[in-house]
């Protein structure tokens, strides 16, 4: 029923409000309107038309049909009345158009009048459909961008876990590294104290034999001058005759040296022991061993997650331009201003390598000229030969082409070497000087083997 009411509606409508005609009239082109909407649409023309073919017509031309106004009244009595919501609030009727300027939908009535002109409008399904999609579209824009956000939050929940873990990690490092610390300081205490103490008790038992022997000779004396003062009491005839007993006894007398002993007491000023100490604590701390910087790469170089390795990749990859970081290679995180200092590289099948030194202040976003002028201390291996900066160096036979490169700084000296580890050769040597600071440096063009960086002891054989 609903349908065959809608086919009915189309056959029925007015197309210039767009509902149930009112009032309706025909022209002679047989086109129908209502007549109020007529009679609008002529007031903007200069001759009266059909809205609809446009042909010309006279105002005297419509003719009404009370038959066709009662199918139309008859009509509207049998349409299911439009909801509330669909009626416009200020004209009571439906809401057919959508004025795209104001946003929102307008009745016929509204259109027509001085606040919609010139205004784009579409009916209500049209422009519904439209706008649909346009919010579908952003819908999907919306469900991409919570997508990424979802994405980012479970990456952000990932690093939250690996740092917790590396925190562990570091912190059960740290922890064990100090316990060995406080170990050796608690150890060196205990041995301190102890020394302390057995030497105060050597001199208090020295101190102890010396106090009994003065007291056994405080007791004789004491008892020899009792026996003097009762013989100096006696009768003059008594006292002489005894008087050659006395002076024996006041010449056996024998009194032993009662200046104090002067033991020189072994003093060790605090600060010296602290300083001994010290000296003491450095050999449980290792050299630290040459590592690189991932903040120094540059954009085609990829440092491994412990820092001893690095690998050429050949799409730029997308880092942040801090300071420090290089136009080419990567610098180890370690500077060297003094010392002797050693570090292997292994090379294997590397067949495009740069290694050395560089200055700290040299500019890093720019290529090194490649000598020492330049701050550049650095041994090569390109396209199957070995070169000294930009310069030829010694060929090496390829079944004696070494695996590892070890190089050896002596600031002191002002010497770098390059050297191969396994058959005791010096490949390369650079002398004459630092004059400032210098940092390790290392880089890769070979796709398939990266560089692998290690202490000196404890290189791959």
């Amino acid at each position: 029923m609903s349908d065959a009411l809608s086919f009915l509606e189309e056959d029925l409508t007015c197309l210039i409000c767009c509902d149930v005609f009112t009032d309706p009239v025909t022209l002679k082109c047989s086109h129908s309107l209502c007549s109020e909407c007529l009679q609008r649409f002529w007031t903007t023309q200069k001759e009266p038309q059909c809205p609809i073919c446009r042909k010309k017509c006279s105002r005297d031309e419509p003719t009404k049909s009370l038959a066709f106004r009662a199918l139309c009244e008859s009509f509207k009595t049998r349409k299911p009345t439009a909801v509330s919501g669909d009626v416009c609030p200020l004209h009571k009727e439906t809401l057919k158009l959508f004025c795209y300027d104001d946003k929102r939908p307008i009745c016929v009535v509204c259109y027509t009048s001085k606040k919609h002109e010139n205004h784009k409008c579409s009916p209500v399904e049209e422009a519904a459909g439209n706008l649909k999609e346009i919010v579908k579209e952003q819908i999907s824009r919306l469900q991409e961008s919570l997508a990424d956000f979802r994405k980012a939050h479970e990456s952000c929940v990932e690093e939250a876990e690996l740092i917790k873990e590396h925190t562990s990690v570091e912190e059960s490092k740290i922890k064990k590294e100090f316990e060995k610390l406080h170990r050796f300081l608690r150890e060196e205490e205990e041995k301190r104290i102890k020394a302390l103490r057995k030497e105060m008790q050597n001199r208090d038992e020295k101190l102890k034999a010396r106090m009994e022997d003065l007291c056994a000779q405080i007791s004789d004396l004491s008892e020899r001058t009792a026996a003097l003062w009762q013989h100096l009491e006696a009768e003059n005839v008594t006292f002489l005759q005894n008087y050659s007993d006395g002076l024996e006894k006041l010449e056996h007398l024998s009194v032993s040296d009662v200046s104090p002993e002067t033991e020189e007491f072994q003093h060790h000023p605090i600060q010296t022991m602290i300083f001994t100490t010290w000296a003491r604590m450095q050999k449980l701390v290792e050299q630290p061993p040459v590592t690189l910087d991932p903040d120094t790469a540059s954009d085609k170089l990829r440092v491994s997650q412990d820092c001893t390795s690095v690998q050429y990749v050949q799409t730029k990859m997308k880092v942040s331009d801090l300071p420090e970081r290089l136009y080419v290679g990567v610098l180890a995180s370690q500077g060297f201003s003094s010392g002797l200092h050693c570090w292997d590289v292994e090379v294997g099948d590397n067949d495009h390598w740069t290694l050395g030194v560089v200055g700290e202040t040299v500019n890093r976003k720019k290529l090194y000229k490649m000598d020492p002028m330049s701050r550049f201390w650095c041994f090569r291996y390109v396209e199957g030969k070995y070169k000294k900066g930009n310069k030829p160096a010694k060929d090496i036979e390829d079944d004696k082409r070494p695996n590892v490169i070890r190089l050896q700084l002596d600031f002191y000296k002002g010497q770098l070497r390059f050297i191969d580890p396994f058959r005791n050769r010096i490949l390369c040597s650079f002398n004459g000087g630092f004059p400032e600071r210098v940092f390790p440096y290392f880089c890769t063009r070979d796709l398939d083997t990266p560089l692998n960086v290690f202490p000196a002891n404890q290189q791959q054989q």
